[in-house]
């Protein structure tokens, strides 16, 4: 006999943003992995391979596919991972979403703490540039931040538009009753 199971149905706020998640993934060249996190520094959501935002058949904003965030190493029709010029794969944080949600926080804190040494007002964006790729943190709203690693030759600025995007149509729905949600959904999925 087969033990029960008891599926979690994401809401259709959460199927909203993970859709317009996968849609920075897909759409902007570059980007490696995207993290949203809470204030507190949990990680609400995620590029990572392997989490799913529902059945492949839900329909996102816009009539869009709802296929679930995929990441560095996954694309979204199950081909090939990513690769950089020259053919090696894309480098990311060993856990993407993990590791970018940590780095986030930190790196969230460290600009806020700074801001207010500097009276500068509150934080919008913050961008580091390396040698071997970018990182990107916007603030969402109620001090959520956005993370997403992109690739050393991307494009900044395209990179940070999509990413406005993502933070004007997030924002407004990113909730406290969808954070505990999209909380208690990557805590299930671990």
């Amino acid at each position: 006999m087969n033990a029960p199971t008891t599926a979690h149905t994401p809401s259709r706020q959460a199927r909203n943003l993970r859709w317009l998640l996968s849609n920075l993934v897909d759409e902007v060249p570059g980007v490696r992995s995207v993290a949203v996190v809470s204030s507190d520094g949990l990680l609400l959501l995620s590029s990572e391979p392997g989490r799913t935002a529902g059945d492949a058949g839900d329909a996102g904003p816009g009539g869009g596919p709802d296929r679930g965030e995929h990441g560095a190493g996954e694309q979204a029709d199950g081909a090939a991972p990513r690769r950089e010029p020259g053919g090696r794969p894309e480098r990311g944080p060993r856990d993407a979403g993990a590791d970018l949600a940590t780095i986030v926080s930190g790196l969230g804190s460290l600009t806020q703490g700074a801001s207010k040494l500097m009276d500068a007002g509150p934080v919008k964006q913050t961008m580091v540039a390396m040698d071997e790729g970018s990182l990107f943190v916007m603030s969402i709203s109620d001090g959520s931040l956005l993370g997403v690693h992109a690739a050393p030759d991307c494009d900044m600025s395209v990179v940070a538009y999509h990413m406005a995007l993502f933070v004007g149509r997030a924002g407004h729905v990113l909730t406290p009753e969808l954070r505990t949600e999209l909380r208690t959904s990557m805590e299930l999925d671990q």
